[in-house]
């Protein structure tokens, strides 16, 4: 997935700022995908450039004029044709993993404590996930056809996040075993 991609999926239900979309971001795509506010300032000047959204000048009063995006029949289009493409996995950038690989150049309670403050960081995400779960998503299957597909998206958080908690107890455990071989 690419940024753009992501901007031109914020603007399909309405025209947001530039301030809006950072925040909106993180909200909602932002659980899959990472950017920063000056990455989707750069990407909107090139979408707008491209044709693919178009910027309005609204005045605001002791302020200078902010920027309202919209998506314009070609960014749709655009949108359109890339949802319709084959997409490859991503791969993993998990900097835990790489300090367990090479984890053995420190005590094993070192490697634990990082596991363990793993672990909390995803519990904490998955309570939020149920939390959205449960206020937006009380009766899945009743849902409208977008709702049901975001709800879709939500559930592979959820299990993202819980594959991430049973790895780090997994690991723990077993380091905790083995440590006692030593």
């Amino acid at each position: 997935m690419a940024l753009p991609q992501a901007i031109l999926a914020l603007l399909v239900d309405r025209p947001q700022s530039g301030y809006d979309l950072t925040k909106n971001f993180e909200k909602s795509v932002g659980c899959f995908w990472k950017a920063t506010h000056q990455q989707i300032y750069r990407d909107l000047a090139k979408l707008e450039a491209q044709g693919w959204v178009q910027a309005e000048a609204v005045p605001q009063e002791g302020r200078p004029d902010k920027k309202l995006y919209t998506i314009t029949a070609l960014g749709k289009q655009h949108l359109t044709d890339w949802i319709a493409e084959p997409c490859d996995t991503t791969a993993v950038k998990e900097a835990l993993l790489i300090k367990v690989f090479v984890g053995a150049m420190v005590p094993s309670h070192v490697i634990q404590r990082q596991l363990e403050q793993h672990r909390q960081l995803h519990q904490a995400k998955l309570a939020g996930y149920h939390q959205t779960e449960a206020t937006f998503f009380q009766n899945p299957e009743t849902l409208p056809a977008k709702a049901r597909l975001q709800y879709l998206v939500l559930r592979n958080g959820i299990r993202y996040e819980t594959y991430w908690i049973d790895w780090c107890e997994e690991a723990i455990a077993y380091l905790q075993t083995v440590s006692g071989q030593n």
